[in-house]
């Protein structure tokens, strides 16, 4: 059975995605950013609050399809200036100190909307 979890922000049906999808005991979180229910970017400037932002996105897509933060396996961080690198490694390890998942952070170029600086993608096994 294949499950989705939509924000219901405009480009989800623009783009033909879903925030979320579940397949068995399967969880794959798309790229998610600092918006909120509006589709406004949240913490203009300020990568740490983006990140947090990010983050609890991303919890409520888990949770909304019957998983928790702690079935997480693997997360990638895209981030516009890598030099900030540190302030968004906090807010990771503040959500995932303990569960320690496998994660990649890389620099980019730029995200679709110029006042995004992180976007965050996530993969669970629901046990």
């Amino acid at each position: 059975m294949r499950q989705h979890f939509s924000t219901g922000t405009p480009w989800e049906p623009i783009a033909g995605y879903s925030r979320a999808v579940r397949t068995g005991n399967l969880i794959a979180v798309s790229g998610t950013t600092a918006t909120n229910e509006r589709g406004e970017v949240v913490g203009a400037g300020d990568i740490y609050l983006q990140t947090v932002t990010t983050l609890g996105n991303i919890k409520r897509a888990i949770e909304s399809l019957g998983g928790r933060l702690d079935d997480v396996i693997r997360t990638r961080m895209f981030v516009t200036d890598i030099g900030q690198w540190e302030s968004v490694a906090k807010a990771h390890g503040e959500v995932f100190g303990v569960i320690r998942p496998a994660t990649s952070m890389v620099e980019v170029s730029r995200l679709i909307d110029p006042a995004m600086l992180v976007e965050i993608e996530a993969d669970a096994v629901v046990e």
